[in-house]
């Protein structure tokens, strides 16, 4: 059974979602019950809702919504990842309100789309380490030359738990493992991120992927975290570009199918449930 610690729903009727725009294949609703029509039969009984960057005036409209689709009847969701901007100087206020929120269980602020300065300000740092000690989770969404950066991030906040979103987004596509590999085994010497082996077929070419392709990236990942600092998502519905849930579970099961039941059982679903109890 799957905990899918990376899943985006999108409601149009309800929220805006400003980047969508530029994505026509992924601007439509991504509903509920659309995703559990299928994640209930891959086995997927658990899903954290991540942050789907809508407008920043909506942060906690999505929080609320998230907090309705919880209390249907049958619903997988368990909890959710707010989007924040740390960067803003009234971010202790936001802090304190989603505090007292109890189905926030972490934070993401998108920075792959962002210059590398943002992370970078005292006042962004400082606003993340202010989640020490808190049981509040941080996600990094960064492209590989970026995770130099994310890093100093981390030495920064050595009491708060980051999770690395997408094996840290690397070029499968263009098959580009350098610097991407070594950035990868410098984080992960850092033990408080966690890496996020989640929906990676994305990043293949969509039409002609193929195991082997996604094979180095996800044995990195692997390798350089260990069993215990892994978990598992989807990424749905942006794991549509690459061939969609079925295809990244059935994926997933080909490149763990040789591992030890205890570690299988960690990465889809025990770590997660640890971080995020």
């Amino acid at each position: 059974m799957f905990f899918d610690t990376h899943l985006h729903l999108i409601y149009p009727e309800r929220l805006t979602y400003p980047w969508l725009k530029d994505v026509p294949a992924l601007n439509h609703p991504s509903t509920l019950d659309s995703y559990m029509h299928k994640a209930r039969r891959l086995g997927i009984t658990d899903c954290l809702h991540m942050e789907v960057d809508v407008d920043p005036k909506q942060i906690e409209l999505e929080t609320e919504l998230v907090r309705e689709l919880m209390g249907e009847p049958g619903s997988c969701l368990r909890s959710a990842i707010s989007a924040c901007r740390p960067e803003n100087s009234d971010f202790s206020r936001f802090l304190e309100t989603a505090q007292n929120n109890s189905i926030i269980k972490g934070f993401r602020r998108v920075l792959h789309t962002m210059p590398d300065e943002l992370s970078q300000t005292g006042t962004f740092r400082d606003n993340i380490k202010r989640l020490s000690n808190t049981g509040l989770t941080f996600d990094l969404c960064v492209l590989p030359h970026q995770l130099p950066v994310a890093a100093e991030l981390v030495d920064h906040c050595p009491d708060v738990q980051f999770i690395l979103d997408h094996c840290g987004v690397p070029d499968i596509k263009g098959n580009v493992r350098f610097p991407w590999q070594d950035n990868m085994s410098e984080l992960a010497k850092r033990s408080n991120v966690v890496a996020k082996i989640s929906g990676i077929i994305a990043y293949g070419d969509a039409n002609t992927w193929q195991l082997n392709d996604l094979a180095p990236y996800f044995n990195h990942t692997v390798e350089a975290f260990g069993h215990d600092r892994i978990v598992w998502g989807s990424d749905s519905p942006v794991c549509n570009l690459g061939g969609g849930l079925d295809a990244w579970v059935a994926a997933t099961h080909a490149l763990t199918h040789k591992w030890d039941a205890s570690d299988r059982n960690a990465f889809y679903m025990g770590n997660a449930q640890e971080i995020w109890a």
